[in-house]
C-alpha cells in the first residue's frame, strides 16, 4: 500500500466531503480515491469515513486519525519546501479567488508587481462575489471584504475598508437630505446583500449607535451596481469608500451624515489550517500586506 497517497487521499475526502471532489483536487478518478480509502481502513482495521451518495464524512476516530494525518502531511510539505528554498525560487500553481469590484478595481496592479517578483508562479485568480468555499473549490487563498464569521479556516487581516453613505445630488434635491440616521427609513435604500448585519445599517456618533432596517427598493452583492443605481438618482446606499471615491471626487455623488460612521469592513485573507503555511501562499499574503497595508482602500 502507498501509505502516503492514502493519507493524502484521506485528508483531501474529508475536507471536501465528497470522493468525486478530492478526485477531481488530486486528479485521480473517484474509484482510485475509494481505493486509496479502503486499503488505509484495512491496514489499521477501523472505518474512517462514513459513505452515503452524496456526502462523505469521518467517523469519530476517523476525524481523530484526520488531525494527525494533517499535521504529518503538513510536516513532510514543509520539510520539501525547506530543500526547494535552498535551490529555487517558489514556483507552481496558486489558485487565488477574490471579490469581483475589489479585483477589478484594486487587484490588477498589485497582481502584475507579485508576477514580477515571483515569475515562476503560476496565478489562477477566480472572481466572483459568491461565497466560494476555499477547501472545497481548492483555492490557496481567498479574499474577502466582510464581516467574518466564526471559521476553521484562518484568517489573516490586510487592511480596514472604511464605508460611506452617499446619494446622488439629484435624489437628495427631490427627497431632502437625511440629518440622522433615523431619517434613513423615509428614504429608498439601496442595499448590499452579504454583510452578516443583512439589509440593517448600523451607524454610529457622538449619540451612540443606530440599527436602521431601511426601506430598500434594490438589494444586490455587487457594490459597483450600488453605486451605479445610486449614481442615477435611484437611492441611499452605503458601499465602501473605494468604489464610491470617483463619484464622490466628481460630484456624482455626494457623502452624507457626516457626524456618523458605519463600522469599516476588512479585507481578509483565508486560508486552510495547517502547521506549516505554504511559501508561496506566505509570499503572496506578506506582499499583499506590504501593498494594501500601507495605504487602506
Amino acid at each position: 500500500m502507498d501509505k502516503l497517497s492514502s493519507l493524502r487521499a484521506f485528508v483531501k475526502v474529508v475536507e471536501s466531503g465528497s470522493f468525486a471532489e478530492a478526485g477531481r483536487q488530486l486528479r485521480l478518478s473517484r474509484s482510485a480515491i475509494s481505493k486509496y480509502i479502503g486499503q488505509l481502513e484495512q491496514s489499521l482495521g477501523v472505518q474512517l469515513i462514513v459513505r452515503t451518495t452524496r456526502h462523505a464524512s469521518p467517523t469519530e476516530t476517523g476525524q481523530r486519525y484526520f488531525e494527525r494525518a494533517v499535521a504529518i502531511l503538513a510536516d513532510l510539505d514543509a520539510a520539501d519546501q525547506a530543500v526547494s528554498q535552498l535551490q529555487a525560487a517558489p514556483r507552481g500553481l496558486l489558485r487565488v479567488n477574490a471579490p469581483m469590484s475589489f479585483g477589478t478595481m484594486r487587484l490588477g496592479p498589485v497582481v502584475a508587481d507579485f508576477m514580477v517578483r515571483y515569475p515562476e508562479l503560476q496565478l489562477q485568480i477566480v472572481l466572483s462575489d459568491d461565497l466560494l468555499d476555499p477547501v472545497q473549490d481548492g483555492f490557496d487563498v481567498t479574499l474577502r471584504i466582510a464581516e467574518l464569521e466564526s471559521s476553521s479556516l484562518v484568517a489573516r487581516r490586510i487592511m480596514p475598508v472604511e464605508r460611506v453613505v452617499c446619494a446622488a445630488p439629484a435624489y437628495l434635491a427631490r427627497h431632502g437630505t437625511p440629518e440622522s440616521p433615523e431619517d434613513l427609513r423615509r428614504h429608498s435604500s439601496l442595499t448590499y446583500g452579504f454583510l452578516l448585519t443583512g439589509n440593517q445599517w448600523k451607524l454610529t456618533g457622538r449619540d451612540g449607535d443606530h440599527w436602521i432596517q431601511p426601506a430598500w427598493s434594490l438589494c444586490v452583492n455587487n457594490a459597483e451596481v450600488l453605486r451605479d443605481v445610486a449614481v442615477k438618482g435611484q437611492g441611499i446606499a452605503l458601499i465602501p469608500h473605494f468604489i464610491a471615491a470617483d463619484a464622490l471626487a466628481s460630484g456624482a455623488l455626494t457623502a452624507i451624515l457626516a457626524d456618523y460612521a458605519a463600522p469599516p469592513l476588512a479585507l481578509y485573507a483565508i486560508y486552510p489550517p495547517t502547521r506549516h503555511l505554504s511559501v508561496k501562499v506566505r509570499l503572496f499574503i506578506d506582499f499583499l500586506v506590504e501593498r494594501f497595508g500601507r495605504a487602506g482602500a
